[in-house]
């Protein structure tokens, strides 16, 4: 399958075909979590029936839950539709669709909710588009419906299906629906503009397609959640370079309300805790000083090799003690190495590995792999520092802020310049570095690829507090306490706002001078304008009774010579 170069989320780059326009090859294994409401999985299924896709590349599998009395096939479902069950002792959404894919055969997962009823061109809908890339997840358009009356029977939904009659089946419930979607889409083009950060937020599960591959590498379901899988699954999912794309064309009614929309306080109450551990874009949800966090937001990856045990301590330190509170550490180095034979200590050749390995041992915010993975999945961020070079308190925070700006993959610190060229920090983003991995040719630079899909940017070190440990460590030999460092931090943040603040008050107390100076003059103005004008009034009086005295002498003149 081909994986065509798209931009952030403009998957507007790609050419959908017009539906039944087009001829699929890819299969796909629509699966269906349902317990209990036989009724409502019989329209489901009979919808799924009336399909346009092809019949020999779709299959249906509903996982039952746990149903009493258990579910039973109905006689309306698409041919190659069969139940299974869930694995004994396991329970819940998420359980139910690993079960479901891992009985699956088709190439893309298309997992559909059992109170859906599709339009006739829904699943093709979902399929023009994998076939174009394989990274995509698609997302079909809910209508919301109350169920009003005597619902139709599975054979008037096949029907009016099968016929593209499938708006008449149900009225439209005015007062519920996925507005919130609909504005995200809206507000960012289609969602082709929309963020990283954001991607995951339309992820909702109702209907949602991808191919089965891109499940795995994100890792499949996280089944230890039995609310709020599917939001979490959509961040994961982003990590893996995924685009998300919401079709309007992929419609189906969804058969009454969800438990979000019936109780959503307690919905948002019970998935915080839960979603606040494992998306570390909720940070809302992670403001609670000194945790951890299942999922941190920044990896910092230092490697340990060749370096000495003072530069790797300075640069781990110096990252643990960042203003941002979810920051994990990724020591690399040949750790293998260290075997507990008879040794001489002082004298050993892996002594500063040694006291690198003793000085984080007990440390849950540092881990030790032999060499770093192709990227920092689940974190959606890392930076790559080199051992010797310590990040500012706030460096973490400033560099993620600016890469959130623009929802740029990657941002270069230039630190010194060698004989080897230049030496360079790195914060890379998870989503961007996963996707140029998965689109760039044979010997194609990782770095050009991200900076064509992403952007990319080149620092400096001073504007971004780096310093050399030389430098830095010992400042946080001195003080390397957590909590102490923020505060200063805090203090330094709150002076530049106070010059910041006091040249601003300045340039107003200036402005104010000058408005002051032009009322002045205003006035000044204004009272000789007055006194102009009293003066032409004065010589118009004077004027007037002139003409006056004239008028006056030449009348009595007249009146003389008449005598």
């Amino acid at each position: 399958m081909s994986a065509p170069r798209i931009p952030g989320n403009d998957y507007g780059v790609l050419g959908p075909p017009a539906l039944g326009a087009w001829e699929p090859h890819l299969s796909v294994s629509v699966v269906i979590p349902a317990r209990g409401r036989q009724e409502r999985l019989d329209l489901t299924l009979a919808a799924l029936a009336a399909q346009t896709y092809p019949a020999h590349l779709l299959e249906v599998i509903v996982v039952d839950d746990g149903s009493t009395p258990p579910l039973r096939l109905p006689e309306i479902a698409p041919e190659r539709t069969r139940i299974v069950g869930r694995d004994p002792g396991r329970w819940g959404i998420a359980h139910a669709l690993e079960a479901g894919t891992a009985a699956a055969d088709g190439e893309v997962i298309h997992r559909l909710d059992a109170d859906i009823v599709c339009y006739a061109d829904h699943v093709e809908a979902h399929m023009r588009w994998h076939h174009l890339a394989d990274y995509l997840v698609v997302l079909g358009t809910l209508r919301f419906t109350a169920m009003a009356g005597t619902p139709p029977t599975p054979a008037e939904v096949q029907i009016a299906v099968a016929k593209d009659r499938a708006d008449s089946l149900f009225e439209l419930d005015p007062d519920h629906g996925h507005h919130w979607i609909d504005e995200l889409v809206t507000t960012h083009r289609g969602f082709r503009d929309a963020p990283s950060s954001l991607l995951h937020r339309v992820h909702v599960g109702a209907t949602v397609s991808l191919p089965a591959a891109l499940l795995k590498a994100a890792g499949g379901m996280d089944t230890s959640l039995v609310l709020g899988e599917d939001t979490e699954l959509g961040y994961r999912l982003t990590q893996t370079g995924a685009v998300f794309v919401p079709d309007a064309e992929a419609l189906s009614w969804h058969l009454g309300t969800t438990t979000a929309m019936r109780r959503p306080e307690e919905v948002r109450r019970y998935n915080g805790p839960f979603i606040a551990d494992r998306v570390p874009y909720r940070r809302r949800l992670r403001t609670d000083g000194g945790r951890q966090w299942l999922v941190p937001y920044v990896d910092v990856v230092v490697d340990a090799r060749d370096a000495s045990f003072e530069d790797v301590r300075a640069s781990v330190d110096g990252a643990l003690a960042s203003t941002l509170p979810d920051v994990h550490v990724t020591l690399t180095g040949p750790w293998a190495s260290l075997t507990a034979e008879r040794r001489a200590p002082l004298d050993d050749p892996l002594l500063d590995l040694r006291l690198v390995r003793g000085q984080y041992a007990h440390d849950g915010r540092v881990s030790y792999v032999e060499r770093a993975p192709a990227t920092s999945i689940p974190a959606p961020f890392r930076l790559t520092c080199p051992a010797g070079w310590v990040p500012g308190a706030e460096s973490l925070a400033l560099l993620v802020q600016q890469a959130e700006k623009d929802d740029e993959g990657l941002l270069l610190v230039a630190l010194e310049e060698n004989e080897s060229g230049v030496v360079a920090a790195r914060l890379e983003r998870t989503a961007s570095a996963a996707r140029a991995l998965r689109v760039a040719r044979d010997g194609e630079s990782l770095d050009d690829v991200i900076a064509d899909l992403h952007g990319a940017t080149w620092l400096d070190a001073e504007s971004w507090r780096f310093r050399p440990a030389a430098q830095a460590y010992p400042y946080w030999a001195s003080d390397r306490n957590r909590e102490a460092v923020r505060w200063r931090a805090e203090a330094e943040r709150a002076k530049r706002e106070a010059e910041r603040a006091k040249r601003q008050v300045a340039a107003l107390k200036a402005e104010l001078k000058e408005m002051r100076a032009s009322a002045a003059k205003g006035r000044r103005d204004t009272v000789r304008w007055k006194e102009k004008a009293e003066q032409r009034r004065l010589e118009a009086v004077a004027l007037r009774q002139a003409r006056k005295r004239s008028l006056l002498n030449r009348t009595v003149g007249r009146l003389r010579r008449l005598v």
